[in-house]
């Protein structure tokens, strides 16, 4: 029963990609001390943000052979960009030089766990600059999973290649994971977010979010969850520190947190995505996935960084068997 719905992932011939993963990828700066506020900080300290590129690095410290389909910008940030995910790891040549006045995501974000203010710049982002390309959709077609960042829907030119290559995936048998990855700030309306997400999501084999991205699709959750049923679709609700649930089919996962100290509240969402494709992967059993998911999340919260910060599969398992996660996971 804990491989529900195995059968529509059949990974049993891998494709030379294990994923792709399409969405933003940009600089981060971390106060320093910890728990100092952005105003007061002398130094701060860099890593790679952004969620497309978090999940890609933390697939490629899981041992995945994975590549980034974005936008950076042709300068001293965007270069700085490539080449830390390059040194994790991640392959970058599907990840096109803006030549504009486009600039590469930064984000200024605080390490500490209450009243931890994130910054974030986002003005002409070059990411929103991708493009469905010949080579993006070779290698698409070449790839087992391609994980779609909601941000990349916000803009109409981005709006349009990312639903274009979910459309091609679709057609190529590999798996599309929907991350909602809902910002407010970026959209006109709920209306306009609604009718956007509602497109891509029927596009997807499987849907990640919270309960507040999961309202945008639809005001009622038990509805979007027969939704998926009736769709064939896989639905992962992640409730912080309350945990998860996952929806395959009739069966119903619901999962709980290893108790770890958070140093900061953000990071863990991409962890667990990352972990959780790739555990799957690997496995074909959710409960596992789900459980190497949730182990990643505790360990980055728990460090400083995002991207520094995911786990190695050794990590994982030894938190695994340090801790037993609370309150256990069983199948309902």
């Amino acid at each position: 029963m804990s491989k529900a719905n195995a059968s529509q992932f059949d990974y049993s011939s891998p494709r030379p990609w294990h994923a792709l993963v399409l969405g933003r990828a940009g600089m981060d700066l971390y106060p320093e001390p910890d728990d100092c506020k952005i105003q007061d900080a002398l130094t701060f300290t860099s890593d790679i943000g952004g969620s497309g590129g978090n999940i890609a690095v933390a697939m490629a410290k899981a041992g995945a052979r994975v590549g980034l389909i974005s936008a950076l910008s042709d300068d001293a940030v965007g270069k700085f960009v490539r080449r830390r995910l390059q040194q994790t790891g991640v392959d970058v040549s599907l990840t096109i030089n803006t030549s504009g006045n486009e600039r590469t995501s930064l984000a200024l974000a605080e390490v500490r766990n209450t009243d931890c203010e994130v910054v974030m710049y986002r003005n002409d982002a070059a990411d929103l600059k991708l493009q469905c390309t010949d080579p993006v959709k070779l290698a698409v077609t070449d790839s087992s999973n391609l994980v779609i960042t909601g941000t990349s829907l916000i803009d109409p030119d981005s709006r349009r290649h990312t639903l274009e290559i979910m459309t091609h995936a679709n057609k190529s048998g590999c798996q599309v994971w929907l991350d909602l990855d809902y910002r407010a700030w970026n959209w006109p309306s709920l209306e306009a977010t609604r009718a956007v997400y509602n497109d891509a999501a029927a596009l997807a084999q499987v849907l990640i979010g919270n309960d507040e991205e999961f309202a945008v699709l639809c005001d009622d959750l038990d509805a979007q969850i027969n939704q998926c049923q009736r769709r064939g679709q896989v639905m992962v609700l992640k409730r912080g520190a309350k945990g998860a649930s996952l929806y395959a089919g009739k069966a119903r996962l619901n999962s709980g947190i290893y108790a770890l100290d958070p140093l900061k509240p953000y990071g863990s969402g991409d962890a667990f995505l990352g972990n959780l494709l790739v555990h799957y992967m690997v496995s074909g059993d959710w409960l596992e996935a789900v459980d190497a998911g949730s182990a990643a999340a505790a360990l980055v919260v728990s460090q400083r960084g995002c991207a520094s910060a995911m786990p190695t599969p050794d990590q994982i398992k030894s938190l695994q068997q340090r801790q037993t996660m609370n309150p256990a996971a069983k199948w309902s």
